[in-house]
């Protein structure tokens, strides 16, 4: 039974073992036994998604480094999944939690930071002064160029948790108050809920694609191709 509002993202079910954190592999495990062994409607769905953010992530990459392109699209169908897979009833939304986004943002900015400054070092401190500043506002500029370098991997984090949150919890509290409103105010109702649960969807897909395009331009300020 909830207790409260936010019962809904408790990923406690066990004091020993949480087994909420399993709907995160669930949806690969809900994938039709054809899309593995043959080609089918699935499979072309998913490699016309997979080649269509391919070039997507070339166009915003300034370099062409294999592999770079797998990664995020990879990251994006796994974010995705995860959305998807909270939307559908009874089912724990893992992504609305710090521990699996943050577990996600920040060995990835990591990666790419200490990538960097080994070999780019010279690139980097570039980086930190934007072309023209004045000489008076140097110091500033790279303070506040460390400050948003740092502040990245919360940010990308935060953005994914806030957005599933938020629309999860307007659903359950309209799923809540449902069951004692009138007869006469229940399709109204209804016909909110529906709307909600579409723009859900989207905002699933959105933020998948939001999260892995701003991982794909904080590589290729730090990747590039060296003449």
């Amino acid at each position: 039974m909830m207790t409260n509002l936010f019962s809904t993202f408790d990923p406690a079910t066990n004091i020993n073992l949480s087994m909420n954190w399993l709907s995160t592999f669930l949806g690969f495990m809900l994938l039709p036994l054809p899309y593995w062994v043959s080609t089918n409607r699935y499979h072309y769905m998913m490699n016309k998604i997979m080649n269509t953010l391919h070039n997507e992530f070339n166009m915003l990459m300034s370099y062409k480094t294999k592999g770079m392109t797998l990664l995020m699209v990879s990251l994006f169908m796994f974010i995705l999944m995860n959305n998807m897979m909270g939307l559908m009833p009874y089912i724990f939304t893992s992504s609305s939690h710090l521990t699996f986004t943050m577990t996600m943002a920040l060995p990835l900015w990591l990666s790419i930071m200490i990538f960097g400054w080994v070999n780019h070092t010279n690139h980097m401190f570039t980086h930190l002064v934007p072309m023209g500043t004045p000489s008076v506002l140097m110091p500033f500029m790279v303070l506040i160029e460390t400050i948003s370098n740092l502040i990245r991997p919360g940010s990308l984090a935060v953005r994914l948790t806030a957005n599933m949150i938020a629309g999860h919890l307007l659903m359950s509290l309209l799923g809540n108050n449902s069951v004692e409103v009138n007869n006469m105010i229940l399709p109204f109702i209804i016909s909110i809920q529906i709307m909600l649960m579409l723009f859900e969807t989207a905002v699933a897909a959105i933020q998948a694609y939001v999260f892995s395009v701003l991982s794909t331009l904080y590589a290729s300020e730090v990747v590039y191709e060296t003449t």
